[in-house]
């Protein structure tokens, strides 16, 4: 692990008995190792990252498919990178429409998410942190930058939106900082009530259902769903509430109000997703990036970024739009380089961390959700450069999305619209 994070010493079987559950832990660098122990493998990681007003294609996708592509302008800033990464041509969600609609479905691939009667399935890391289980302290955290309403990509299997975290100080505190016994207490006793709480709502909700008809039966189930997944986290949390909680020599962030500041807001969510992977807080981030209504603060950039994606060929707006998602593709780089930097028994966290990068609109000109701009960086994937399919007839994306979750250990072979796994991305 990288230096940044300091866990004092302690045994495996130790904090096993200290912790009162039984929980699969992973081999942290404090615990000393047992003799002739069979050595525990580091864990894998997923990071997902929807920028939602879509990429410039001429600068993102290259000409040449394969691992010999020239790198394209957006890419030349990856560069360092070039062997860890694959970039995706020619796909997209099969039935995913809806132009700007079309941001709830990106981790999840349900069709039609601007239809009036649209209901999303599980987004692809929370299908990935129900099959992990309680592991880590954060079975996964959904970030925002900038998210407006209901805006996001997360959704639970009951297919309610999961609630993001917007302030990277108040994430800092609940990865690092140990509240005193009495505050341990009382944040005990607020979740024992929440799940008291949670008890009777689901008793009246019960007893309702035996009294209506049967479209609000399926309201009612869902519900119920929703009512058992906060059932799960509520008690999840107190088993985590009185664990010691590692802690970093990286200074708390403060937090940034002005949404102008659009990339520093980003670089600051990423360094806490950093944090929460190196300490093992979490194995599965979300960020969603909202730069609808935004005028960034960026060199000769003065009007929001919405209205100049509909440039119609305008150099001034093609100038401003290259400038906001260079200045993104800029701090994915320094991402992906603290997560190089960082090492986790012999490997590097990139080579354990799978990054995925995208956007659901293949134009920004014309707002469609075909041949959407996708890349995948490490992961200890063997990458191939450009994979390059149809541009008109899209391959399905849902695809890569069952090669990530068999690459993190997971036994499936289908997920949301995929026809199996991604052709040409092997492990």
């Amino acid at each position: 692990m990288s230096s940044s994070i300091i866990h004092r010493p302690l045994s495996r079987r130790s904090f096993l008995r200290g912790s009162g559950v039984a929980l699969a832990l992973p081999l942290l660098d404090a615990m000393s190792p047992v003799a002739n122990a069979a050595p525990v493998a580091a864990p894998r990681r997923l990071i997902a990252i929807q920028t939602n007003m879509g990429i410039l294609p001429q600068h993102f996708f290259p000409a040449e498919a394969g691992k010999d592509y020239k790198l394209t302008p957006y890419l030349e800033i990856l560069k360092e990178y070039k062997d860890r990464f694959t970039v995706f041509s020619g796909v997209s969600h099969p039935d995913v429409d809806g132009a700007h609609e079309a941001e709830r479905a990106f981790l999840s691939a349900t069709p039609h998410p601007g239809s009036a009667a649209y209901k999303s399935t599980i987004s692809l890391d929370q299908f990935v942190a129900e099959r992990f289980g309680p592991v880590t302290r954060f079975s996964s955290l959904a970030l925002d930058v900038n998210a407006e309403g209901t805006q996001g990509m997360v959704f639970s299997r009951a297919g309610v939106r999961v609630p993001t975290e917007k302030s990277p100080a108040a994430l800092y505190r609940k990865m690092f900082v140990q509240g005193k016994p009495g505050e341990v207490d009382a944040r005990l006793e607020d979740l024992r009530r929440g799940r008291s709480l949670l008890d009777f709502v689901s008793d009246s909700s019960k007893r309702l259902g035996k009294s209506v008809g049967p479209a609000d039966k399926d309201r009612l189930d869902q519900y119920y769903s929703a009512v058992r997944d906060l059932e799960v986290q509520l008690q999840q949390a107190q088993e985590w509430e009185r664990k010691p909680k590692p802690t970093t020599t990286t200074p708390a962030p403060t937090d940034l109000t002005d949404n102008r500041k659009l990339i520093d807001k980003i670089r600051l969510m990423l360094e806490i997703a950093r944090l929460g992977f190196e300490s093992d807080s979490t194995r599965v981030v979300t960020l969603f990036i909202n730069t609808f209504s935004i005028v960034a603060d960026l060199p000769g950039v003065k009007d929001e970024t919405h209205s100049i994606t509909h440039h119609g060929g305008r150099k001034e707006a093609l100038d401003q739009l290259f400038t906001i998602e260079a200045a993104q593709f800029k701090v994915l780089a320094e991402f992906l380089g603290k997560l190089n930097s960082a090492k986790e028994q012999g490997e590097t966290l990139l080579d354990r961390t799978m990054v995925l990068y995208g956007t659901p609109m293949g134009s920004a000109n014309s707002h469609a959700n075909t041949n959407l701009p996708v890349l995948l960086a490490g992961g200890g994937f063997k990458h191939a450069g450009h994979l390059a399919f149809d541009a008109k007839k899209n391959y399905p994306l849902p695809n890569l999305y069952v090669s990530m979750l068999q690459r993190l250990g997971l036994e499936v072979d289908r997920f949301a619209t995929s026809k199996g796994t991604m052709k040409g991305l092997s492990a």
